[in-house]
């Protein structure tokens, strides 16, 4: 964080108000509740079809470690993608091709991920990569993005035990037996190849643009700014 608000304001010579503090720790809460709120309903969703069984609890002490992965992949991918790849493209081309750029690219990126799948890259472009776009969005600032990244990850494996973008695989708060299709349950990929979260987070994203476009955040392309 230090060295991106130090480039925009030495190098790029600008405000760096993605990152300004007033107003921060609301827009991270909100981005992390809808993202709780999101996986707890991934989750619900499988327990109903019988794909998601909780067998008990391990130690507080499972909850830990996830933390710190949750942080850092959170805070660094959206500095790098909305902050970086995201504002640059917008200002060359407008919103909407900043969103469907930003998108495939953080899809593709998981591709490295150890069980990474082709399946897995295509939903995250779509589902995770127009909800953080979106997110950015509302606000042109990246607190709710950040949020929401944080939190997905943290409970995703923290409390419930589930498999991150194919690659963490802790043990969190919940001893959970997930057996299913991989349409359902997201196979060795974890849940952002469910079609439950596909579908969930996809809507939501949805309804997070809507929000956006009405507040006047979306960028014209540069040949509609005349216009």
């Amino acid at each position: 964080m230090a060295v991106y608000v130090g480039w925009g304001r030495l190098i790029e010579r600008r405000d760096v108000t993605e990152l300004s503090l007033p107003g921060a720790g609301r827009e991270w809460a909100i981005g992390g509740l809808i993202g709780i709120v999101l996986y707890a309903a991934c989750v619900l969703l499988l327990m109903l079809v019988g794909m998601y069984q909780i067998e008990g609890l391990n130690p507080l002490s499972y909850m830990i470690p996830a933390i710190v992965v949750a942080v850092k992949s959170s805070v660094f991918e959206e500095l790098l993608f909305r902050g970086v790849l995201f504002r640059s493209v917008e200002a060359m081309a407008g919103s909407w091709i900043a969103i469907v750029v930003s998108s495939l690219v953080f899809g593709l990126i998981h591709l490295i991920n150890p069980d990474a799948t082709l399946a897995g890259a295509v939903y995250i472009a779509i589902e995770a990569g127009l909800l953080l776009a979106a997110l950015y969005l509302v606000t042109r600032r990246l607190w709710m993005a950040i949020g929401y990244h944080m939190l997905w990850n943290y409970v995703q494996s923290a409390v419930f035990s589930g498999i991150v973008s194919g690659s963490i695989t802790l043990p969190g708060l919940l001893k959970a037996k997930i057996e299913g299709p991989t349409f359902y349950t997201g196979g060795s990929f974890g849940m952002e190849q469910s079609v439950f979260a596909l579908v969930l987070c996809t809507v939501t994203g949805v309804v997070m643009l809507v929000i956006a476009k009405r507040r006047g955040h979306l960028v014209p392309a540069p040949r509609n700014k005349e216009a």
